[in-house]
C-alpha cells in the first residue's frame, strides 16, 4: 500500500545516489583496504591510513607486489585464498611482519617513516578478508585481539541458545520479538528492531527491544526512500552491514593514476553514505548493525541494531549475526509460508467445491452467483458483479449497475490482461470516490473478451491511521528550480497520517485463485463445447436416419392403407343389402380411420421431407406469398366476417418460397380456425430492429443489427401459458379431433421446422380468451 503517493510523485535523485553508494572512494577508519590486480598481485589502491598501521606511505606501495607489504608467505596465503574461493569473502589470520624489505621498492626513501612501537619489534596479528572482483581482489585488514578466539566459543554458545528459543516459537509476531531479543542479548546494542517492507517499499517496525530511556519505534512506519533502492540491492547481495563508529571521518583511497573507482559493495569497511550517517545521528545512534532478511532472493526486511555510543564489532560477532540472520530468515519464512499455506488450503478447498458445481450446471451465470457467499469468499471480497454479455448480476455490497458498466468500459482502456487489480481505485479512477465505501478496492477477472464475460470483486474503503517515524515529507527538500534533494529527518517523533480511499490489499494467493477460476471455467466451457459438438453430430446423423426412415415408412404404408380404404368402400357399395346396420357402421369407421391415417402419413412424409435436400433460397416478395395464402383461405371458408389486416406492405426477403408459403398458410388458417368470435380478424406485419428494441421484444445485443421480426396476430381463443411450447410438438393437440374442424396437430410443427431451416426461430405470446401473436424471424438469410 502506498501511503505517500503525494510525496512519491516528486523525482528523487536516485540515479546519482546509485552511482556513489557502492563506489564511495572511502572506507571506515577501523581497518585498512588494499586492492591488487590478479593474478600478478600488484597493488592498485590502498587506503590512506595504511601509514598509520604499517608506517608506509600509500604512494610507496602503489604498483608494488603485495609481498612488499605482507611478506612472501603471507602474500602467498592471500593469493591462494582468492584462487580457491573466487567471488567469496575469505577470512584469514595474518601476522604482518614488523618492517618492509627496502630492496623490494625502487626508491627506499619513499617509505617516509620507520615502524614504531609494538610493530617495530614483532609481527602484528590481523584478520584479513579477501573479496574477488573480475580482475581485482580486495584485502581488508582489521587488527585481531588475543581474546577473539575465546569470544568465538561464547558467541557460538549464545547463537545455539538463540536458535533453540526461536525454534520453540509458533506465531510470526512472537518469533520476530524473540529474534530481536536474542540479537540484542548477543550484541549488546541499545536498540534492536525487526523492520518489514510492504509491497511499495515502505517499512514498518514489527518488533523492538530497547533501553528504557529510548523512545519507542514499535509500530512506526518509514517511507521507502529512507532505504533507497541502491541500498536494498546491496542488502540483497550482502546480508550484513555495520559501522562501529559514526562519529569519525572516512578514510580516502589512494590509487594509481587512471584507476577505475572500486566497487566496494561487499567490503565490510565500505564507508557509510553521509546522508545515512546524518540519519543515524539524528536518531542519536553512534553505531549500527543491520542484518538482511531475504525471502526468495527478495529483501523482506531488516533486523536493525542501534547504539548510542561507538561500539566495537569484531569479526566473530559479525559472522555470528550473519549466520543467525540466515537462520532467522529460513525459520521466519517457513512460518510465513506455513500460515499462507493454511490460508491457501482453505481457499483451495472452496475453489474446488466451486469448480465442481460449475462443471455440473448448464447455466454459468446461475452457478457463479448461487449461493452468493461462495463467489465472495473465493477472494475474500465484500461485493461482486458477474457480467455475462450485457447482463450484470450484483452480489453483496457493490456500486450500482450503471457504475459497474462504466467501470468495465474504463478498465478496457487500462489493461487488456486477464487480471486487473488495485487497492486504491479512486486514485486511478476518480469517479470511484462516489462509491468508495463499497469499492475502494477492485479485482477484475476477464473470462472471455469475445463474449465479454467478466467478474468484478469489490472491497470497501478501510480508513487507516498510519504512525510514521517523523514526518516523511521533511526528508525531501525542493529547491527553487524544483530539484528534489533527499535529506535526513531531524525528528522521529510519532507523526500520524490518515490514509483514505484504500482497501485491504489483494493477496497473491487471492489473485491466483481468481486466475485458477478463469482457467477452470474456460476448460469447462471448452469441454462442454466439445461434448455439445459431438452430440450435435450424433443428432444430425440420427435426424438423417430418422427422416430417411420416416420417408420410407410413409411411402411404404401408403399402398396397403390405400387397399384397406378401397376395399372398405367396395364393401359399403356392393354389400350393403347383405350387411346389417352394425356392419355398415363398422365399414364407415374403417373408411374414416383410413382417411385419417392417410392424412397423418402425408404429414409425416412432409415433415421428413423438410429435413432433407437443399432449399431454394431466392429474393421473394412476401406480399405475393401472403396474397396466395389469403386466396386459399378464402376459397376454403365462406365466413363473411373474415378480416385480414396488413398495416403496411411486407418486405422482400431471401427465403424458400414454397416453405414460406406453407408457414403463412398454417398461421393464417389456425388464426381463423381457433376463433369463436363473430367478428374474426388476423393482422400480419413486421417490426424493424429499432421498433423491436423500443417495444422490448428483443434483448439488446452487441450485434450491429437485429433480424427483422414478423408477426401474425389474431383475436382467437388464446393459449394457456403452460401450453405455449406444447403446440409446436408433433401430433400434439389441445382439443379433441371433433372440435375446431379437426386437424392432424402437425401444422405448427411443420411451421417451426420450416422457420428453423431458414436459420430463424418462432414463438408465441398469448392471452387466454383474447388472442395470440406468433412471432418469427428468418435469421441472417432475410437481410
Amino acid at each position: 500500500m502506498n501511503h505517500l503517493s503525494h510525496v512519491l510523485q516528486l523525482p528523487l535523485p536516485e540515479a546519482e545516489y546509485t552511482q556513489t553508494i557502492h563506489c564511495p572512494g572511502t572506507i571506515q577508519p577501523h581497518g585498512v583496504l588494499i586492492a591488487f590486480s590478479t593474478p600478478d598481485c600488484t597493488i592498485l589502491q590502498v587506503s590512506s591510513n595504511i601509514q598509520a598501521y604499517f608506517g608506509v606511505a600509500p604512494q610507496a606501495l602503489l604498483g608494488q607486489p603485495l609481498s612488499v607489504l605482507l611478506g612472501e608467505p603471507q602474500a602467498a596465503t592471500v593469493q591462494q585464498a582468492w584462487q580457491e574461493n573466487l567471488g567469496t569473502a575469505n577470512p584469514l589470520n595474518l601476522a604482518i611482519p614488523p618492517q618492509i624489505n627496502p630492496e623490494a621498492i625502487n626508491d627506499a626513501e619513499q617509505i617516509g617513516c620507520q615502524n614504531t612501537g609494538e610493530a617495530a619489534n614483532h609481527s602484528t596479528n590481523f584478520l584479513g578478508i579477501v573479496h574477488c572482483l573480475e580482475e581485482v581482489a580486495l584485502l581488508e585488514l582489521e587488527r585481531s585481539q588475543p581474546e577473539d578466539e575465546l569470544h568465538h566459543f561464547q558467541l557460538e554458545r549464545q547463537a545455539r541458545q538463540a536458535i533453540a528459543k526461536l525454534q520453540r516459537t509458533d506465531s510470526i509476531d512472537a518469533f520476530l520479538q524473540c529474534a530481536v531479543t536474542e540479537v540484542q542479548r548477543i550484541t549488546g546494542f541499545d536498540r534492536v528492531i525487526a523492520y518489514q517492507f510492504d509491497t511499495q517499499g515502505a517499512g514498518c517496525v514489527m518488533a523492538e527491544v530497547k533501553q528504557p530511556s529510548l523512545p519507542a519505534y514499535l509500530g512506526l512506519h518509514f517511507p521507502d526512500f529512507d532505504i533507497p533502492e541502491a541500498s536494498r540491492e546491496i542488502y540483497r547481495r550482502c546480508r550484513l552491514r555495520c559501522c562501529p563508529d559514526l562519529t569519525v571521518d572516512p578514510i580516502p583511497l589512494v590509487n594509481l593514476e587512471g584507476a577505475e573507482p572500486l566497487d566496494l559493495s561487499f567490503a565490510i569497511l565500505r564507508s557509510v553514505d553521509p546522508c545515512c550517517v546524518q540519519f543515524y545521528r539524528n536518531m542519536n545512534s553512534a553505531a549500527f548493525l543491520a542484518i538482511a532478511l531475504i525471502k526468495e532472493r527478495q529483501l523482506w526486511g531488516l533486523i536493525s541494531c542501534h547504539h548510542q555510543t561507538p561500539k566495537a564489532l569484531p569479526y566473530g560477532l559479525r559472522h555470528t549475526c550473519e549466520l543467525l540472520g540466515q537462520f532467522i530468515s529460513l525459520e521466519l519464512f517457513q512460518k510465513v509460508d506455513r500460515a499462507e499455506l493454511d490460508q491457501m488450503s482453505r481457499f483451495k478447498a472452496l475453489h474446488s467445491e466451486f469448480i465442481e458445481s460449475i462443471a455440473h450446471t448448464d447455466n454459468l451465470s446461475d452457478a457463479l452467483v448461487n449461493p452468493a457467499p461462495r463467489l465472495l469468499s473465493l477472494v475474500d471480497a465484500q461485493g461482486a458483479a458477474v457480467c455475462i454479455d450485457n447482463t450484470i448480476t450484483l452480489l453483496g455490497t457493490t456500486p450500482p449497475s450503471e457504475a459497474v458498466q462504466d467501470l468495465l468500459t474504463w478498465t478496457d482502456t487500462q489493461s487488456s490482461e486477464s487480471l486487473f487489480f488495485t487497492d486504491s481505485l479512486p486514485a486511478l479512477y476518480p469517479k470511484a470516490t462516489e462509491f468508495k465505501d463499497c469499492a475502494s478496492g477492485l479485482l477484475l477477472l476477464r473470462i472471455s473478451k469475445v463474449r465479454r464475460y467478466s467478474i468484478l470483486w469489490f472491497r470497501p474503503e478501510v480508513l487507516q491511521t498510519v504512525n510514521w517515524g517523523g514526518n516523511p515529507n521533511h526528508s525531501l527538500q525542493v529547491a527553487p528550480d524544483h530539484q528534489v534533494t533527499l535529506c535526513p529527518r531531524t525528528s522521529f517523533d510519532r507523526w500520524q497520517e490518515i490514509v483514505r480511499f484504500t482497501s485491504l490489499p489483494w493477496k497473491s494467493y487471492e489473485l491466483t485463485n481468481a486466475l485458477d477460476l478463469r482457467n477452470a471455467i474456460v476448460g469447462i466451457v471448452l469441454k462442454k463445447a466439445d461434448e455439445l459438438a459431438h452430440m450435435n453430430r450424433e443428432l444430425e446423423r440420427s435426424n438423417r436416419e430418422l427422416n430417411s426412415f420416416a420417408f420410407a415408412a410413409s411411402h411404404d404404408l401408403k399402398e396397403p392403407l390405400r387397399g384397406i380404404h378401397n376395399y372398405s368402400v367396395i364393401l359399403q357399395e356392393d354389400y350393403e343389402p347383405v350387411l346389417d346396420a352394425e356392419g355398415m357402421d363398422c365399414l364407415s369407421t374403417i373408411v374414416r380411420l383410413s382417411q385419417r391415417m392417410d392424412s397423418l402419413i402425408d404429414v409425416l412424409l412432409r415433415f421428413s421431407q423438410l429435413g432433407q435436400g437443399d432449399l431454394n433460397f431466392k429474393v421473394t416478395d412476401l406480399n405475393q406469398l401472403l396474397q396466395q395464402a389469403v386466396e386459399v383461405l378464402q376459397a376454403s371458408r365462406t365466413d363473411a366476417s373474415l378480416d385480414i389486416r396488413i398495416p403496411r406492405p411486407l418486405p422482400k426477403v431471401v427465403c424458400d418460397a414454397t416453405l414460406m408459403g406453407e408457414v403463412l398458410d398454417n398461421l393464417l388458417s389456425n388464426a381463423f380456425k381457433y376463433n369463436t368470435h363473430d367478428h374474426r380478424w388476423v393482422e400480419i406485419g413486421f417490426l424493424t430492429a429499432d421498433e423491436q428494441l423500443a417495444q422490448g421484444l428483443q434483448p439488446q445485443s452487441p450485434q450491429p443489427e437485429l433480424p427483422m421480426l414478423f408477426y401474425v396476430r389474431d383475436n382467437g381463443i388464446g393459449i394457456r401459458p403452460q401450453h405455449l411450447e406444447i403446440i409446436f410438438k408433433l401430433f400434439k393437440r389441445l382439443h379433441t379431433q371433433e372440435e375446431f374442424g379437426g386437424g392432424t396437430g402437425a401444422g405448427l410443427t411443420i411451421t417451426r421446422k420450416a422457420i428453423e431451416r431458414h436459420g430463424g426461430r418462432i414463438w408465441v405470446e398469448s392471452s387466454y380468451g383474447e388472442g395470440s401473436t406468433f412471432y418469427f424471424t428468418l435469421g441472417a438469410l432475410s437481410s
